[in-house]
């Protein structure tokens, strides 16, 4: 672990590699697990503000799940999550022809119809930020159903923090993301 400003910091993300595969997991992680995407406390409001320009986008599935639950879940922890459908997929999951999970809100915003990408969570992965009071964790979270991506990384050798450079850049900036980068050159990896 090594300090960045008000984060702490996992070395792991600089010294694993992680490239998505989407084909060969077909977006596990957006359907796979015990519970939904992290949200933060702003997001909540984009989510109720983007959900009727991109309803059209999602399964019925998922508009029954976001009807009858909200367009976001409070946890018994306090803490803000995307609904899922029967406990397993992301209420705003979509496939598409081949049975790959897709996200309708990156779909709506790839096609121009919101400005919002998707939650700050799901474009981290597999880095996952907890916030504490002085400062943030920032680690990386090892699941089996993406050792396709740890191997397809470590083959064309991209590490996680370069793989989620525009994510951290949106959650931390600029200047922090330079900073990483210089530590990063410090590594033998």
């Amino acid at each position: 672990m090594f300090q960045l400003g008000k984060t702490i910091v996992s070395e792991d993300i600089i010294e694993k590699d992680f490239l998505c595969n989407l084909s060969a997991c077909k977006g596990a992680c957006c359907i796979d697990g015990d519970a939904g995407a992290p949200l933060e406390t702003a997001e909540t409001q984009i989510l109720e503000d983007i959900y009727p320009k991109i309803k059209h986008f999602l399964r019925q599935a998922g508009i029954d799940a976001i009807e009858k639950q909200g367009t976001f879940i409070t946890t018994e922890f306090g803490e803000f999550e995307t609904p899922l459908i029967n406990d397993a997929d992301c209420a705003y999951v979509i496939f598409d022809k081949k049975g790959t999970a897709l996200c309708a809100i990156e779909e709506a915003y790839n096609q121009g119809v919101i400005t919002w990408k998707k939650p700050v969570s799901c474009h981290l992965y597999p880095v996952r930020v907890k916030d504490y009071s002085e400062f943030s964790a920032v680690n990386y979270d090892k699941w089996e159903i993406c050792d396709d991506a740890c191997t397809l990384g470590k083959e064309l050798q991209v590490p996680i923090y370069k793989f989620v450079k525009e994510a951290l850049i949106r959650k931390f900036g600029e200047d922090w993301y330079a900073e990483l980068e210089i530590i990063a050159k410090g590594y033998n990896r």
